[in-house]
């Protein structure tokens, strides 16, 4: 088991940090979540035309499977798999036999130019359609802390996964050393959604110290708790969840999963359509009040301090 450092906690600390994030420094955008709990601290809305905006967004390139055994080539820099056009983020795999590859797609990421712990992580979609399409919304980790430093040591996020031959049924899932789909012990859920390749809809998880929660539309169904905070022989390999991480929008084609039933060659080129993407975390208020209840709880007391300490700290502007 991982050591632990017991944080030195104490109420006016608590008090100085809690006061600290709702008075000062806190230069992050305005916009507020509906809800009022969170504000907006990093964005894409599209109002633009052409390529993906370098200054947030890079490339995942490629054609070896990604692990998965994918078929498709991730370009770069190419619009015909990613384009900005109307408002909306066009992630369009093709059958173009360019690179080699029979189709080609394109996989963003926000790495090095939006990382974050913690937060609420929303994307305005709409999915494609087929056999053999799997879009997926995730987050993996930006930096390698725990473990040999791979997969899934640090952990996996995923906001929304769909494949085609399962149409209109949205998977939400948290992969970690401890609970991950080679051995049988994955924590996902899933959710009908029969308006998911006609029109668009809103995908977020809020992760927080405590836990990690799903939405579609605002409905919440799915919860990965913190067993860090309940459990003392957990470690980062039920939680690695309190390291930056990044988000990635990617449209791959068939693998071990997106083409369990083979890959229709009919349907293509099909896209995910994105109407915006946008990172929230916490406002000073709520942080403020985290920490004081924070103060008063056993299971956050006897955490470390990795836990909650970006929770309570303002964010400072990028």
């Amino acid at each position: 088991m991982a050591t632990i450092m017991r944080p030195m906690h104490s109420m006016p600390l608590l008090l100085v940090l809690a006061a600290t994030a709702l008075f000062g420094f806190h230069k992050a955008a305005a916009e507020e979540h509906p809800n009022g709990r969170w504000r907006v601290v990093w964005s894409d809305e599209f109002e633009y035309v052409g390529l993906p905006d370098p200054a947030k967004w890079g490339y995942d390139v490629g054609g070896h499977g990604w692990g998965n055994k994918e078929l498709q080539f991730y370009t770069e820099r190419r619009k015909e798999n990613a384009r900005v056009e109307n408002g909306r983020l066009i992630i369009e795999a093709r059958r173009d036999a360019a690179e080699n590859h029979r189709y080609t797609s394109a996989r963003l990421v926000s790495k090095g130019k939006g990382d974050w712990t913690y937060g609420r992580f929303e994307v305005r979609a709409k999915l494609p359609s087929g056999r053999g399409t799997w879009p997926a919304i995730w987050m993996l980790p930006s930096l390698k802390s725990y473990g040999e430093g791979d997969w899934p040591d640090n952990g996996e996020i995923d906001v929304m996964e769909h494949v085609g031959f399962d149409p209109d049924v949205i998977h939400a899932s948290a992969h970690t050393r401890a609970y991950y789909h080679s051995i049988g012990t994955q924590k996902t859920a899933k959710i009908q959604l029969p308006t998911a390749r006609k029109s668009f809809n809103i995908y977020a998880v809020e992760w927080e110290p405590r836990e990690i929660r799903w939405y579609v539309n605002g409905k919440h169904y799915f919860t990965f708790q913190n067993e860090r905070l309940s459990f003392p022989g957990a470690d980062y390999k039920q939680w690695p969840f309190d390291k930056p991480f990044h988000l990635i929008l990617n449209l791959a084609v068939g693998g071990t999963w997106g083409g369990a039933r083979g890959v229709d060659d009919s349907i293509w080129p099909q896209r995910i359509e994105v109407d915006y993407v946008r990172v929230y975390q916490a406002d000073s208020l709520t942080r403020m009040r985290f920490a004081i209840t924070s103060a008063q709880d056993p299971l956050v007391n006897s955490a470390p301090l990795t836990h909650a300490a970006w929770w309570w700290l303002p964010r400072l502007p990028r």
